[in-house]
């Protein structure tokens, strides 16, 4: 069963689409994972996979990122890992092909909310075991599933966490070698005018000096 589906920009994790499971009971427990999915959205960037698979309790995230944007699927762990990225695959293309312009100029969540019209047609089409468009594609689909990387959720976040910290470090430590760099500027400066004047005082010395002989 597919549980909940979210689209996401990649350069601030802005959620721009996203639909859950519409039975109330399960709606209640998939808003943790709900949570966790808006979480890595946080922490995905250039340097990420661009097809993932992320154990998260009972359940797998399959997400796919295309064009700085990242298409998101959360279900049970027996379900089909080729239909659920086939299922990535095709809203991948709908919503690039009709937002693709627009993704990096909204600034609300869930600017495209009116996409969960597609998503709920896919979802009939692509991750419906009789569909013969479904067999179709699984069929002649060429990516191997079973090479994408597995990760684990509390890995990932707190990797992101750790990158975050290191990334902040870094600036500070080089906002610390600027400051530093500015402050011998300063220093050779003054040193160098008091050379000077060192200088100046030692030559009317000698001036006195001469004339007073």
């Amino acid at each position: 069963m597919v549980l909940l589906t979210m689209i996401a920009r990649i350069a601030d994790g802005l959620p721009l689409a996203a639909t859950m499971q519409e039975d109330e009971q399960s709606g209640r427990s998939i808003l943790e994972y709900q949570n966790q999915a808006k979480m890595l959205f946080r922490r995905l960037g250039p340097q990420s996979p661009a097809r993932c698979t992320i154990e998260t309790g009972p359940y797998l995230f399959h997400y796919l990122i295309e064009n700085e944007v990242c298409y998101l699927v959360l279900c049970e762990r027996n379900y089909s890992k080729r239909a659920a990225y086939s299922y990535l695959e095709d809203i991948a293309q709908e919503f690039h092909s009709l937002y693709g312009k627009r993704v990096n100029t909204v600034t609300r969540p869930y600017s495209f909310i009116e996409f969960n019209t597609y998503i709920q047609k896919a979802k009939k089409v692509f991750l419906d075991g009789r569909s013969r468009r479904n067999m179709n594609a699984l069929n002649t689909q060429l990516q191997d599933v079973q090479r994408i990387m597995v990760q684990n959720i509390d890995d990932v976040l707190q990797r992101g966490t750790v990158l975050s910290e290191l990334d902040t470090k870094t600036q500070n430590l080089t906002m610390l070698s600027q400051k530093y760099k500015k402050d011998a500027t300063h220093l050779n400066s003054k040193s160098m005018y008091v050379k000077a004047v060192a200088g100046l005082v030692a030559f009317l010395v000698f001036l006195v000096y001469f004339f007073i002989l």
